[in-house]
């Protein structure tokens, strides 16, 4: 596996269990804006979360 650039660990949400699906999908959109400019450049972009609904997102 390569390098990958992790983006979570500014949030105060990172560890959070979110309380729905809908909740989660939005906290997964958000964190598109950090990381489409590694998307762009085509650089392995990770994102940690104890919450499988943000996984799934």
């Amino acid at each position: 596996m390569g390098n990958i650039t992790w983006i979570n660990g500014n949030y105060k949400e990172d560890n959070r269990i979110f309380d729905s699906k809908n909740q989660a999908e939005e906290w997964a959109d958000a964190l598109l804006p950090d990381s489409s400019p590694y998307l762009l450049g085509k650089i392995d972009v990770g994102y940690a979360t104890p919450d499988e609904k943000v996984i799934k997102c």
